[in-house]
């Protein structure tokens, strides 16, 4: 986690935020930001896909290239830049997945 953007605090707000997201209805995509370096100068960000598909929650470990979006990151909305799930790579290969439950979620932020 690279702290010369963010703080842990601001972090934190971005993860709740985006955790949110994924309550605005039954298939909704958000991403969890793992690490963020000033977008305006940087190539790439890490994060932490999410797609939730009625009572499921599917987590991806992605890299979201920043000179491959159509319009620019927002670091508050980071989810707008997250791309719709695949489960197979550009060489069929398998996309590694986690998979939790809504109302996890929901218990999780409840103690935020």
């Amino acid at each position: 986690m690279d702290l010369s953007y963010w703080s842990i605090e601001e972090y934190e707000r971005s993860w709740r935020d985006s955790l949110q997201v994924i309550f605005e209805g039954e298939e909704r995509d958000s991403c969890l930001v793992a690490s963020i370096t000033d977008p305006e100068v940087s190539n790439f960000i890490f994060c932490w896909p999410l797609y939730r598909r009625g009572g499921d929650v599917i987590i991806q470990n992605s890299i979201i290239f920043l000179d491959e979006l159509e319009r620019g990151f927002n670091p508050l909305e980071p989810w707008s830049s997250v791309r719709p799930r695949l489960t197979v790579d550009e060489d069929g290969n398998s996309i590694s997945e986690w998979r939790t439950s809504a109302s996890a979620v929901r218990v999780f932020l409840g103690g935020c």
